[in-house]
């Protein structure tokens, strides 16, 4: 049996549940660039369906705009605590009024490098694709 060196310790789960919570789901500016810049290296890549975006100002005005576009009130809410390996995560989500059905499922892969997220890509389910 080959000894593999240590791989890092990534804590998947907290990055990526503060990625759907402190980015995706922050009205604040101020408080949205600030999590941007803690959780993502300086020239991370957001993939969405349609589009992407590289760099932290690229990657905030891409999620201003997702959130500039929602009804006021949506909510993005994990369904279940992320899971990954050799650097790779996966966080199911959906979005919908807090109290009512979700209008939108979708699943985020991300790649981390450093303790950090490297490139994020966003998967909709459903129609919304």
């Amino acid at each position: 049996m080959t000894a593999h060196p240590k791989s890092e310790s990534i804590n998947c789960d907290g990055l990526m549940q503060a990625n759907l919570a402190r980015v995706f789901g922050e009205h604040n500016a101020k408080r949205r660039i600030e999590a941007i810049r803690e959780l993502y290296v300086e020239d991370a890549v957001l993939y969405e369906p349609h589009a992407s975006a590289k760099g932290h100002a690229a990657i905030f005005a891409a999620v201003t705009a997702l959130l500039a576009s929602l009804p006021p009130g949506f909510a993005f809410r994990s369904a279940g605590p992320a899971v990954g390996h050799h650097g790779v995560g996966r966080l199911r989500w959906s979005s919908g009024p807090p109290d009512g059905p979700a209008a939108a499922a979708g699943t985020d892969v991300a790649w981390f490098e450093g303790g950090s997220i490297r490139s994020l890509y966003v998967f909709l389910d459903g129609p919304g694709r």
